[in-house]
C-alpha cells in the first residue's frame, strides 16, 4: 500500500488517496464492514476511530465484488471514547455519509488534541484536517496594547505641540472648534464603519486593505492598500524629521552644520502692521538628513524585534507624552508665572472673546505673520494642516493579525482613541483661546513649551517621544500592510514580501525603511505631505464606502456584531472624506486619485483573481434582481428588444476534445450584439446518465466558460446531461433563463456532414429541435458555411442579401443591421429580395417594402423577384429549367426520396402497421413532397442567380411540414443551401423586434 492509499480489490472503483498521511487498512471479510482509521502522524495519539458502514454495492458492480470505501465519503462515526457499544450500534449520523462535526471539531479538542478547522476550499481541492499540536503563532495582544495605545501614539503627533496654538490664533476659537469637529467627525464615522466591518467575520492581517479588498474587490483593495502603505511609509519619515528638528531646536549644540537664519522686518497682527525685527533660526538641512537616517535605522532595529518588542517599548514612548500633556494643562491653569511673556494672560474670558473671531493673514515659510509673505492661510488650508493630527485610527487594525480578539479590540480601542483625542483637542481650543493674546499665539511656535510646568524641557521630550512613537507605529504597520497584500497573491510582483503565518515581515520592513530613508534624505516634504493626507483620506473613504455598500445591500453574509452603525452614517463619512480632500487641494486630490486609478488598472490587467467575493458583485446581483422584477414577465417592447442568443455549441460537427465550441460560432455570436451589449448563453449537451456524468459536465462547463472568455464573448456557459440530444434541448428550451431574460434566439450550425458521414439520426434530431423552437416561440438562426464565417479581422465587401419571404417580425432586417455594425461587414450594402408569385403586383409590393424600410430608417435596395408556382411548372413543363445549375441537385434529391419512399412502403407492407416516426404516424403525400422540392429548387436557383457573390445570404426558414418524414425535410433544406457558401437561415416569431417609434 502506497502513501496512505487503500488497496483496491478486483472490479473496484478507483479511490483517491486520503490527504495528509492518513492510512487505512483494507477491509477484511470478518470486519463486518468496519473501517479502522489510525493516525500515522508523528507525535499524535494512536487512538483509532471506528466507523460503521452499511455495505451497499454501487451501481455497475457485480454483487460479489469486494468494495473499497472512499475515505472522503466515510459515514458518520460514533463518539471518540472508543466504547464497544459505539462501534456496534447504529450511528445517528450514518445517513449523511460524512464525518461527524463532533468527531472533527468537538471531542478531539476536549481531550486536548486541537484540530484545525477546515476552511472553504476552492473547487477541486481536498480539505486537509491536521491532527496534532496547533501551529505556533506570534504573540497576541488585547485592546489596550494592541489597538488603543498604537492609535493614541499615531494620533498624538507633533502638530498638537507646535502648530495647534498657531491654528487657534489664525482661525479663532469658534472656527477652530468647527475645524476640530469637522475632522473629528470624519475619523469618528470612519471608526464606526471600521468597527462594523471588523466585527462581521474573521479578520486577517492587512487592516483596512483586508476590509476594503473583501468588500469592494481585489482591484480596489490593492490600489487603496498600496496607496495607504505608501502614505504610512512616507508619514514615518515626516515623524522622524519632526523629532530630529525638535531635538536640534532644544539642543542647538548638537548640530553638525551651521543653522539657517530667517529675518522678518515686520509682522501683521489683527490686520495692523507692527514694526520690529525678528530672527528665526532653523536647523540645517544636512543635520536633518544625518540625524534622520540614524534615527530611522534605530527604529528599524526595534521593528525587526517583532510586535512583542514594540509593545514593550511603546509605553516608554507613550508615558512621557501623556506626562507632557499633563504638564501643559498644569501650566495653563497656573499661568501666568513670574517669567511668562506679556502675551500670556492666563485663563481669561476677555482673552477668549478677543480670540473668538478669525484672523486669516499672510505668513512667511516659518509661519510668522508677514504682509509680504508668500502663503495666505484660510479655512481650507488649515484643514490640510490640521487633518494629519487626527489620522492614525488605522494603527490598531493594521496589526489585526496580532490581536487576540479583533471583533472586540478594534471597535473599542479605535473609538476610544478617536473620542479621547477629539475631546482633548476641543478642550485645548478653549484653553489656548483663553490663555494668550492673538499675537502670542501667532508668533510663539512653541507656546506649549513656554507655558508648560515646570520647564519647557518636558515639552521637548514629549514632542520627540510622541513623534518617535508615531514613526515607530508607521514603520510597524506599513510592512504588515504590504505583507498582507503580498500574501493574497494578487500581484506576482509582490511575491518577495510574502511571509508565513506568525512570521515577521522582514523584507517588507526593509523596503519600508528604504522609502522612509529616501524621504528623510530629501528633507523637504512640503510637496509630499499633502499627498500623504490624501492617501489617508482615500483609505478612510474606501472603508466608509465598503460599509455603506455592505450595509445597504444587506446580504445574508453581512452580520456585524457592532450594532451602532447605519449605511447613512457610512455615506456621510465617505462624503466628508471626499469634501476634505478637495478642501485641502484639488490638484493633490487629482494626483492621488490618478495614482490609485493607475494601480487599479495595473492590477486588473496583471493581477490574479481573488477567491473572495466583493460588494460590487453583490450590488450587480441586487440590481439585476430588481431590474428583473421591474421587467416582470410582460412582453418586451420592440424598442427595448435585445437578442439573447442560445448558442448550440457542439451539435453535428466534429471538433477536437479541447475545443468546447466552434470558434466561428463564437465569432457569429459577437455579430449578433451591438457594441458588445447583450448576453449569450452557450449550451452543450452530453448524452448519458446525469449521476454518472455530473463531474464530466462540471469540467466541460469550466472549459467552455474559459473558452468564452478567451473569445471575448459576453455570455455564460451551461452544460446539460440528458439521455438524448432531443431530450436535452427540450429541457433547455423550457427552463433556460428567468422572466424576460430567457433566450429568444436559438443559434446553431447547419448539419452539413449528415449525409457525408452517414449520420442517420441527425434528421430526426434536427427536425425535433426546430419544432421545439416553434412551439416555445423561439426564433431560430441556422448558420450554413460556418467554417467560412469571417472573424473580426477579415473585412468583407459586396452585399448582404435578404430573401424576405414571410413576415418574421423584422428579425432578418435587424440581423442585417447588426452585421453592419461590425468591422467585418461595415463596407457591405443591404439588398432585400421580395419573393412573389407571377400574379402579384411587383411594383406595389416594392413600393410598400421601400416605405416600410424608410419608416424604419433602414437603407437597403429593394428587388422584387417573381417565381413561377409549382402548378404553373407542372402545366408548362418548360425545358428551360433543365439548364439551371441546381437542376442536378434537384433530380438527385428526387431520386433519393423515391428510393426512401419505396423502402417505407415495403416496411409498411411487411409489418402490416402504420409507419411511425418518433412516436407519430407518418403520412406521405407524394404531390406535396414534389411541391416542396420544387419550391426549394427554384429558391436556390434564384439565390445563385442574384447572390452568388454576396458576403452573406439571409433566407427565411421553412417550418417542417406536418407528418412528413424527417429525412424528407433534410432533403428540402439541403436543396435550399446547395452551392451557397455562406447563409443564415432565419425564422422569427410572433413578436416584432423592430419598431417605427424612436
Amino acid at each position: 500500500m502506497e502513501n496512505g492509499g487503500i488497496e483496491e480489490a478486483d472490479d473496484a472503483l478507483p479511490v483517491p488517496a486520503p490527504p495528509n498521511g492518513r492510512r487505512y487498512r483494507p477491509v477484511g471479510s470478518s470486519d463486518r464492514a468496519v473501517i479502522q482509521m489510525t493516525s500515522m502522524e508523528p507525535g499524535s495519539s494512536s487512538a483509532t476511530i471506528d466507523a460503521v458502514v452499511t455495505p451497499q454495492p454501487p451501481r455497475n458492480l457485480k454483487p460479489d465484488a469486494n468494495l473499497t470505501i472512499n475515505p472522503s465519503m466515510r459515514e458518520g462515526s460514533p463518539d471518540d471514547h472508543g466504547t464497544s457499544s459505539g462501534s456496534q450500534g447504529d450511528s445517528k449520523l450514518e445517513l449523511f455519509g460524512f464525518d461527524s462535526l463532533v468527531n472533527i471539531l468537538g471531542l478531539k479538542s476536549m481531550t486536548g488534541e486541537q484540530i484545525q478547522a477546515p476552511s472553504s476550499p476552492r473547487d477541486g481541492e481536498d480539505v486537509a484536517i491536521t491532527i496534532g499540536r496547533p501551529k505556533q503563532s506570534g504573540p497576541k495582544f488585547g485592546t489596550m496594547m494592541g489597538v488603543f495605545v498604537p492609535c493614541l501614539q499615531n494620533i498624538l503627533g507633533i502638530i498638537y505641540y507646535i502648530r495647534f496654538t498657531w491654528i487657534v490664533g489664525m482661525a479663532g476659537v469658534w472656527q477652530s472648534l468647527v475645524l476640530v469637529s469637522f475632522c473629528g467627525a470624519c475619523t469618528f464615522l470612519t471608526s464606526i464603519s471600521l468597527s462594523a466591518i471588523a466585527t462581521n467575520g474573521a479578520m486577517k492581517g492587512g487592516g483596512p486593505y483586508y476590509l476594503i479588498g473583501r468588500a469592494l474587490g481585489p482591484e480596489v483593495g490593492v490600489s487603496i492598500g498600496l496607496c495607504f502603505f505608501l502614505g504610512n511609509a512616507v508619514a514615518g519619515s515626516m515623524y522622524v524629521l519632526g523629532a530630529v528638528e525638535t531635538f536640534l531646536d532644544a539642543v542647538p549644540s548638537a548640530g553638525l552644520f551651521q543653522k539657517s537664519v530667517t529675518v522678518v522686518n515686520n509682522t501683521l497682527v489683527n490686520g495692523t502692521e507692527t514694526a520690529g525685527v525678528s530672527t528665526i533660526s532653523t536647523p540645517s538641512l544636512h543635520d536633518l538628513q544625518v540625524y534622520g537616517v540614524i534615527v530611522t535605522i534605530l527604529l528599524c532595529f526595534i521593528v525587526f524585534g517583532g510586535v512583542k518588542i514594540i509593545n514593550k517599548v511603546a509605553p516608554a514612548f507613550l508615558i512621557p507624552v501623556l506626562f507632557s500633556l499633563l504638564c501643559i494643562y498644569l501650566g495653563v491653569f497656573i499661568a501666568p508665572r513670574h517669567n511668562a511673556p506679556k502675551g500670556i494672560t492666563g485663563l481669561s474670558i476677555t482673552t477668549l472673546k478677543d480670540n473668538w473671531g478669525e484672523d486669516y493673514q499672510r505668513t512667511n515659510n516659518a509661519g510668522v505673520p508677514d504682509p509680504s509673505g508668500s502663503i495666505y492661510w484660510d479655512f481650507n488650508a488649515l484643514v490640510g494642516l490640521f487633518f494629519p493630527a487626527v489620522t492614525g485610527i488605522m494603527a490598531g487594525s493594521n496589526r489585526s493579525a496580532s490581536l487576540k480578539d479583533t471583533q472586540r479590540s478594534i471597535p473599542i480601542g479605535t473609538l476610544s482613541a478617536t473620542l479621547t483625542t477629539t475631546a482633548m483637542y476641543l478642550f485645548s481650543v478653549l484653553l489656548f483661546g483663553a490663555l494668550a493674546t492673538r499675537e502670542e499665539l501667532l508668533t510663539d511656535r512653541l507656546l506649549t513649551a513656554t507655558v508648560a510646568w515646570p520647564a519647557p524641557a518636558v515639552i521637548y521630550i514629549g514632542i520627540i517621544l510622541s513623534t518617535l512613537g508615531a514613526a515607530l507605529q508607521s514603520l510597524t504597520g506599513a510592512p504588515r500592510l504590504l505583507a498582507a497584500i503580498a500574501n493574497d497573491d494578487i500581484l506576482p510582483v509582490l511575491n518577495y514580501f510574502k511571509v508565513s503565518e506568525g512570521s515577521e515581515p522582514h523584507a517588507a520592513t526593509l523596503f519600508t525603511a528604504f522609502i522612509c530613508i529616501c524621504c528623510v534624505v530629501i528633507g523637504n516634504l512640503d510637496l509630499i505631505t499633502p499627498t500623504i493626507t490624501m492617501f489617508f483620506l482615500l483609505c478612510y473613504a474606501g472603508v466608509n464606502l465598503s460599509c455603506f455598500l455592505l450595509d445597504l445591500l444587506d446580504a445574508p453574509s453581512w452580520r456585524p456584531r457592532w450594532k451602532f452603525h447605519h449605511w447613512s452614517l457610512s455615506l456621510v463619512g465617505a462624503l466628508l472624506c471626499i469634501v476634505i480632500m478637495f478642501l485641502i487641494s484639488w490638484s493633490f486630490t487629482v494626483v492621488s486619485l490618478a495614482l490609485a486609478s493607475l494601480i487599479y488598472y495595473y492590477v486588473s490587467i496583471k493581477g490574479k483573481a481573488g477567491d473572495w467575493g466583493d460588494g460590487f458583485k453583490s450590488a450587480y446581483f441586487q440590481l439585476a434582481l430588481r431590474s428583473l422584477r421591474s421587467l416582470g414577465a410582460n412582453q418586451v417592447h420592440p424598442k427595448n428588444w435585445y437578442p439573447i442568443p442560445l448558442i448550440f455549441c457542439r451539435p453535428w460537427g466534429k471538433l477536437p476534445e479541447n475545443v468546447p465550441c466552434h470558434p466561428k460560432l463564437a465569432d457569429f455570436a459577437n455579430c449578433m450584439k451591438k457594441k458588445g451589449r447583450g448576453m449569450s448563453i452557450f449550451v452543450s449537451i452530453i448524452d448519458g446518465d446525469y449521476h454518472e456524468l455530473a463531474e464530466d459536465a462540471k469540467t466541460a462547463c469550466r472549459q467552455l466558460d474559459a473558452y468564452i472568455d478567451y473569445k471575448r464573448c459576453e455570455g455564460v456557459a451551461e452544460i446539460i446531461v440528458a439521455p438524448t440530444m432531443s431530450d436535452g434541448f427540450r429541457s433547455i428550451v423550457q427552463t433556460m433563463g428567468l422572466g424576460n431574460l430567457k433566450p429568444n434566439i436559438v443559434v446553431m450550425r447547419y448539419p452539413e456532414i449528415w449525409r457525408r458521414e452517414n449520420l442517420t439520426q441527425i434528421p430526426s434530431t434536427f427536425v425535433s429541435i426546430i419544432n421545439d423552437c416553434i412551439i416555445a416561440n423561439k426564433a431560430v438562426v441556422i448558420v450554413k458555411g460556418l467554417d467560412e464565417w469571417p472573424n473580426e479581422y477579415q473585412r468583407q465587401y459586396g452585399t448582404i442579401d435578404l430573401y424576405w419571404i414571410v413576415r418574421d417580425g423584422g428579425l432578418m432586417l435587424l440581423l442585417s443591421q447588426l452585421l453592419l455594425t461590425k468591422e467585418s461587414f461595415e463596407s457591405c450594402k443591404i439588398q432585400v429580395f421580395c419573393i412573389s408569385e407571377e400574379d402579384t403586383d411587383a411594383e406595389e409590393l416594392k413600393a410598400d417594402v421601400k416605405k416600410f424600410l424608410y419608416d424604419l430608417r433602414m437603407q437597403a435596395e429593394v428587388i422584387v423577384v417573381t417565381m413561377k408556382s409549382w402548378e404553373s411548372h407542372m402545366e408548362s413543363s418548360s425545358s428551360g429549367a433543365q439548364q439551371d445549375n441546381s437542376y442536378e441537385a434537384y433530380t438527385s434529391a428526387q431520386q433519393r426520396i423515391r428510393t426512401y419512399l419505396d423502402e417505407m412502403k415495403e416496411t409498411v407492407q411487411r409489418e402490416r402497421q402504420p409507419l411511425m416516426e418518433n412516436g407519430r404516424q407518418v403520412v406521405v403525400n407524394e404531390q406535396k413532397v414534389d411541391k416542396f422540392l420544387y419550391t426549394m429548387f427554384k429558391l436556390n436557383s434564384t439565390i445563385l442567380r442574384y447572390s452568388r457573390m454576396a458576403a452573406v445570404v439571409l433566407v427565411s426558414l421553412p417550418p417542417p411540414p406536418l407528418n412528413h418524414p424527417s429525412y424528407f425535410y433534410m432533403e428540402y433544406m439541403d436543396l435550399l443551401v446547395e452551392n451557397v457558401p455562406r447563409m443564415l437561415i432565419v425564422r422569427g416569431y410572433t413578436r416584432d423586434v423592430v419598431t417605427f417609434f424612436t
